[in-house]
């Protein structure tokens, strides 16, 4: 019987130990996978960060780019390390459970409080929702809330989630604050370049002085077409200029409505004659 129980504590011992270790936190691996996080891989080593990270069961860490941490790579190595607990939260939060807060501000515990050394509460962070956008910021009071969520990098659920924020958060009485970096400026179109410039076509004199009433040269001007009339019927087309042409087609024109002799004018003439000889004839006679 008691070997049955020393048998049973031992599997329960071993699979304890072998749950721990499969659950365990293991931050090196996993910003190993990301190299624009390697820079913060490094100074958790630096500062002796990694294994007291590594012992615990659950966290979240607010993970910086390479570009982004180095605004505090450089203070001093105490100062570093107070900043780095700072973003190490002693909870689970990935992007649904974020955007799944409800109120417009949850308090955050870090690892730096769980030192006993946080004053005024710079060991809380305040996770806060502005216009639709999640920050991080020191919950000491008056702390700006500038540290903007961008995305969830690695989540082991409920045991280690890495969520990448824009800045680093450098709570009062820890270091000096960090800057908001300025907001880039909206570009302006470019100008064309000399090549598009030149191939462009330069405007003519009509486009510079306006176009001009009459054709270049003083060419007389068309007529315009006559509009038909109301009741259908076609408008008479417009007379002819002046020319030689036209006074020859006058002319021509004037011989053909002169009225030939008719027929019975030359009947009349014949009848006459006949008259004037019968009576020459009748006086030549007596």
């Amino acid at each position: 019987m008691c070997l049955k129980a020393s048998s049973s504590l031992l599997s329960l011992a071993i699979l304890l130990g072998v749950s721990s270790i499969v659950s365990a936190v293991n931050i090196t691996r996993a910003l190993d996978k990301y190299p624009e996080f390697s820079t913060m891989t490094e100074l958790f080593a630096k500062t002796k960060l990694t294994p007291i990270i590594n012992k615990r069961q659950t966290i979240t860490l607010l993970a910086l780019s390479n570009d982004a941490i180095g605004s505090i790579s450089g203070r001093p190595e105490d100062e570093l390390k107070n900043i780095l607990m700072n973003h190490v939260v002693l909870d689970f939060y990935d992007g649904l459970k974020l955007k799944a807060i409800k109120d417009k501000s949850t308090m955050l515990t870090t690892l730096y409080q769980s030192t006993g050394l946080g004053q005024q509460q710079n060991g809380f962070l305040k996770c806060s929702k502005t216009n639709g956008k999640i920050y991080f910021g020191s919950a000491v009071k008056g702390a700006p809330q500038t540290a903007e969520y961008i995305t969830t990098v690695f989540r082991n659920p409920f045991n280690l989630s890495v969520v990448q924020i824009s800045m680093p958060i450098v709570a009062p009485g820890l270091g000096d604050p960090v800057e908001v970096p300025p907001t880039p400026p909206m570009s302006s179109p470019p100008a064309p370049s000399p090549k598009e410039a030149a191939d462009a076509p330069a405007p003519g004199p009509a486009e510079e002085e306006g176009y001009s009433d009459s054709p270049p040269g003083g060419a007389p001007e068309t007529a315009p077409a006559s509009a038909p009339s109301e009741d259908g019927s076609p408008a008479p087309a417009p007379a002819p200029g002046p020319g030689p042409e036209n006074s020859r087609k006058k002319k021509m024109a004037a011989a053909d409505e002169a009225e030939p002799p008719t027929s019975a004018s030359n009947t009349g003439l014949s009848f006459g004659a006949i008259l004037v000889l019968s009576f020459v004839a009748s006086f030549a006679g007596f």
